[in-house]
Order: structure tokens, then C-alpha cells, then sequence
């Protein structure tokens, strides 16, 4: 199985999520030109030694520069580059949504309508797979606490400072999630 792992909280505690069910996975890190690719990346990398599972980057130019915020059809973007570029012919490609968000990629709907291609392109072989779709990002947090993911190997600023800038949504969520581990 490949899971999709930008290094964010959400995308490890879907590694930690089919890691402790013993499945066989492995990870890849897509740049397509965000802020905080490199940042990204070294916490991908972090995740994916932590956990002890294959990685894979890629590295995508695009014509608009990307900005701190909502990137339309990202999730898209990283569940169609994952069929094309990913050589597995059946299994699972997982992505570490979760609802309570406002974006169309982050919906049950969505969901549907990407199995929908991959059925197409794959005659039902490869199959997609959003463990936290249904829940809340304080859930997702609470998830990987209760399975002991360290959060500090993950990284969370839509802008890619090394300090996180604690203004983008990004980084409000995690102010709001690291105050949930003190309390």
C-alpha cells in the first residue's frame, strides 16, 4: 500500500493508522512547488524513518506559483500523480484527510469521485482510502497521541519558515491541538 505523507500531522498519523494494523506500506512526498516544500520534506523523511517504511519523492513544476492557504484540487493532484507515477498495479492509496474542513477534497464525495477514476484506469484493482475522513483533526490529534506519534517530527506552517509563523490555518490548528497536549 502507498500512503500519501506531505510530513504534516494528519498524513503521519495515517502512516501510524495502517503501521500498527501490520500492513506493508510505503510513503511518497510530492513537491509541486508549495512554501514550505523543504520543511515538508525533511519531516516526510523523519515520518517515514520513524516508522520504517520505503519513501519515495517527487518533484512537480507548474505554472502558478502556489500561496499560503487552500491549493484548489490538491488532494486530486496528489491521488492522480500517486496512480500515474507509483508503479503498484492493486492495493491501497492513502491520504490523511479528515473532516471539519471546508474543502471539496476533504469529503466523503470526493472520495467517490476518485475511486471512480481509479476504477476506470485500474478495473477496481487499486483501491483509495481516507482512514480519518470521518473525523475531526482534534480526533486525528487525539488518534496519533493515544499510538504515541511524535508530533514534533511533523511540520504544519503553510508558509515553510523554520519557525512556524502561527498565523496561517495551518499553524492556528496546531497552536489550538499542542494546547490540547498540556491540558
Amino acid at each position: 500500500m502507498l500512503i500519501l505523507l506531505s510530513g504534516g500531522l494528519d498524513s503521519a498519523a495515517c502512516v501510524a493508522f495502517y503501521k500498527a494494523q501490520g500492513l506493508k506500506s510505503e510513503s511518497m512526498f510530492l513537491d509541486y512547488g508549495q512554501p514550505a516544500a523543504a520543511l515538508e520534506r525533511r519531516s516526510s523523511r523523519r515520518v517515514a524513518d520513524h516508522f520504517g517504511i520505503d519513501h519515495r519523492e517527487m518533484k512537480f513544476q507548474g505554472g502558478m506559483p502556489k500561496s499560503v492557504g487552500e491549493v484548489r484540487a490538491r488532494n486530486a493532484f496528489f491521488m492522480l500523480s500517486a496512480l500515474m507515477e507509483h508503479p503498484m498495479k492493486k492495493g491501497l492509496i492513502a491520504i490523511g484527510i479528515h473532516a471539519g474542513t471546508p474543502y471539496y477534497d476533504c469529503t466523503p464525495a470526493f472520495l467517490s469521485s476518485i475511486q471512480t477514476l481509479f476504477d476506470g484506469y485500474t478495473d477496481g484493482r487499486l483501491q483509495v482510502a481516507a482512514p480519518f475522513i470521518r473525523m475531526t483533526k482534534r480526533e486525528v490529534w487525539q488518534y496519533g497521541q493515544s499510538v504515541g506519534l511524535p508530533a514534533n517530527i511533523t511540520y504544519s506552517c503553510q508558509r515553510g519558515g523554520a519557525k512556524p509563523c502561527g498565523t496561517c490555518a495551518s499553524c492556528r490548528d496546531r497552536s489550538k491541538l499542542d494546547a490540547l497536549s498540556h491540558d
